[in-house]
């Protein structure tokens, strides 16, 4: 319906306009493009907007009747598919790559976060299970690397135990005394709610990632001149 708005449905009487692909017209208009939707991206952040509910609303119906099913013994952030699993729930986990991008923990206690594979990190990077040291540190949360009467970090710890960038990205996360706590939060948005909007932008940015199609130029300029629209 959109091609045939767009490009015309063809015939004598419509022949539609020259447009580019549709892959460039997707383009944010401040990077060259028209701002057209992904559909596939949109979809994908409409899916996670599900997968964050199960992850940060655990004690809804819906969140507690999944994670009976599906996973009993984890986190959707760390759920597998499953045997024989529901289209519903195809769905929704298609979507954890997206939400994961966006995700990021505001630290309390830091008991309730374990210290791999969580995104927890400055902007919301993890630590990924990489070697005999990281594997071991499985087991333990990141409480375990805070002075937990000054909520500071144990810094003589944490750069014995990881490599000098890892440890700088860790004494770098801000720890604030009124954030009593462990909370996952929207990265994308200062409220720490999710959103369709950033939710749709991170999509395209991080996971799909159109750098190659971004085209540089004053384009919120020419956007704001007082020229017709066919122009």
């Amino acid at each position: 319906m959109m091609n045939a708005f767009w490009w015309g449905h063809g015939g004598s009487s419509n022949k539609g306009l020259n447009w580019l692909s549709w892959e460039k017209l997707s383009v944010q208009k401040n990077d060259g493009g028209m701002g057209f939707k992904v559909f596939a991206a949109f979809n994908v952040a409409m899916l996670g907007k599900q997968g964050w509910q199960l992850q940060t609303n655990t004690e809804s119906l819906v969140s507690r009747i999944f994670k009976a099913r599906y996973y009993p013994n984890s986190t959707y952030l760390e759920a597998k598919l499953g045997h024989n699993p529901s289209f519903v729930w195809r769905s929704i986990l298609s979507a954890k790559v997206m939400v994961r991008e966006g995700a990021r923990w505001k630290i309390g206690t830091g008991f309730n976060i374990p210290i791999i594979s969580e995104p927890r990190i400055g902007s919301g990077s993890s630590i990924p299970p990489v070697g005999d040291d990281m594997v071991a540190l499985q087991a333990f949360s990141v409480g375990h690397l805070i002075d937990q009467e000054a909520k500071v970090w144990n810094e003589p710890l944490i750069r014995q135990l990881f490599a000098d960038d890892t440890a700088k990205d860790i004494l770098n996360t801000p720890l604030h005394h009124q954030v009593q706590m462990d909370k996952m939060i929207w990265k994308a948005e200062k409220n720490g709610c999710y959103s369709l909007r950033s939710a749709y932008r991170t999509c395209i940015e991080d996971v799909i990632n159109n750098d190659h199609l971004r085209r540089p130029g004053y384009w919120s300029g020419i956007w704001r001149l007082k020229v017709p629209p066919k122009v």
